[in-house]
């Protein structure tokens, strides 16, 4: 029974290609352990970007074909996307090796350290970078086990979305879309906001009570009422609105171009950012780091050199007069905030986006309509192409141009445009002078390459 990180030395992944999966993998490598791994993006004879950095790691990796599974080897671990009909499961319980869940190993690890999970439906993955920036500018040494790429870990040649550090705090993104949340108990736990994504409401609220029951100090966002529902103690939350009660409040929000500055309790910050859910982003980032004993002062300084994390709002620059932005946001209130963090960059703007999965977008089509509908400027307009599948026995009986068809009905300016490789011609009358193109969506591991595809064919 794996029970604690020093339960097992040999571990192996089965879909360590995975964002959640590779960070595991590159932090358990980091402490010493010993780390493989297989994924079916891997094939023979075929670069794979992500394979050639684990190695670079000294991370063992296979071919999803069974050969990396053998006796000798402590604990496997699992995706929710990997089935117990997958090859390597079945040699792996023939050789009765433990497996275990991606969630319920990050738990073992958080176990390790003393750990602050963020959470919510939106802006995990940036609040952790900003916090894991913070406590290293501070000098904590922390490490983290995130969702993303950080732009500056990246930099380094690394996939990005993990790395070890000696000190004592340790940064997770704390998922509430498969309801692993609730296995983690961290020092202190963070809640930013509750939109309907994955689930219901009453199912998150239920989830995020477990999570703040969980944790021995708990943040929230004032600004957002579900989440202040959760507060334990309004001098550890934080809040952008006015007449709103905390500990941590922002004012003066400004964004010029791609940058953004705002002032927390009278201390003044500056981000090459955009978007106010980014400056909600930095004073839950801030307001944590207060409660690990950094002022925010140091927050501010920190975050002046911020350089972001992958796919989002990442700025490819601007060509032939349009503004390139690409975002990973696929749930309505992320669309949103993007497109309204874009608006201040050109008069224009005309955003395009991917959704995923037919049962995620039946679940949201009236949620995507409204958002967008709302924050969409008279001369904007919204592109959408056909709902990525990535296989299963889901029920094709919704598309992409249905919810098209709805915003044009609300007077939108709103364009189906069924295959993404034709979106650049299709759009290209409509390019103004000073416009910004902003792509959008999660999920489809293509779509780093897409942006790069537009960027050359503006």
């Amino acid at each position: 029974m794996i029970q604690s990180i020093n339960d097992f030395n040999r571990v192996f992944f089965i879909g360590i290609a995975g964002t959640g999966m590779s960070a595991i993998a590159q932090y358990l490598q980091g402490i010493g352990k010993e780390v493989g791994g297989s994924d079916r993006y891997f094939h023979p004879d075929e670069p794979n970007d992500t394979k050639t950095k684990l190695e670079a790691e000294g991370i063992h990796c296979f071919l999803q074909d069974g050969s990396g599974i053998e006796a000798g080897i402590d604990l496997v671990v699992v995706s929710t996307a990997v089935e117990e009909t997958v090859p390597e499961v079945i040699k792996t319980r023939s050789l009765n090796i433990p497996i275990i869940k991606r969630s319920e190993l990050l738990a073992i690890i958080a176990q390790s350290k003393k750990t602050i999970a963020v959470g919510g439906t939106s802006g995990k993955s940036t609040t952790s970078a900003m916090l894991f920036d913070i406590l290293q500018y501070a000098g904590m040494r922390p490490s983290i086990i995130s969702g993303a790429g950080l732009v500056s870990i990246i930099r380094e040649g690394k996939i990005g979305n993990a790395k070890v550090g000696t000190g004592d705090w340790l940064v997770i993104e704390a998922d509430e879309s498969d309801g692993s949340i609730v296995q983690y108990h961290p020092e202190i736990g963070l809640l930013l906001n509750v939109d309907k994504d994955h689930k219901e409401i009453d199912v998150l609220m239920d989830i995020f009570k477990t999570f703040q029951q969980n944790s021995q100090q708990f943040v929230v966002n004032q600004s957002h009422p579900l989440a202040a529902s959760l507060s334990t103690d309004l001098n550890n939350d934080f809040c952008h609105h006015q007449h709103c009660e905390a500990g941590f409040i922002a004012t003066n929000f400004a964004q010029q171009g791609l940058q953004i500055s705002f002032n927390v309790n009278n201390t003044p910050f500056h981000l090459q950012v955009v978007g106010r859910h980014n400056m909600e982003n930095a004073l839950a980032a801030a307001t944590v780091a207060a409660l690990t004993g950094v002022d925010l002062s140091t927050s501010a300084e920190a975050l002046q050199h911020y350089e972001g994390i992958y796919r989002r709002h990442q700025v490819w620059g601007q060509k032939n007069g349009v503004w390139l932005i690409d975002d990973y946001a696929h749930n309505p209130a992320k669309c949103a905030a993007s497109i309204e963090a874009c608006q201040p960059i050109a008069p224009k703007l005309i955003a395009w986006f991917q959704p995923h999965g037919y049962g995620p977008t039946r679940f949201l089509r009236a949620d995507f309509v409204t958002e967008i509908a709302r924050v969409l400027r008279p001369n904007d307009e919204i592109w959408m192409s056909e709902i990525f599948y990535a296989g299963g026995t889901a029920t094709k009986d919704i598309s992409a141009n249905d919810l098209i068809n709805d915003l044009q009905a609300l007077g939108k300016n709103a364009y189906f445009t069924e295959h993404r490789s034709d979106l650049v011609s299709d759009i290209r009358s409509h390019i103004t002078e000073n416009c910004c193109l902003l792509l959008m969506g999660a999920r489809d591991p293509s779509l780093e390459h897409f942006a790069e595809e537009v960027w050359n064919a503006l």
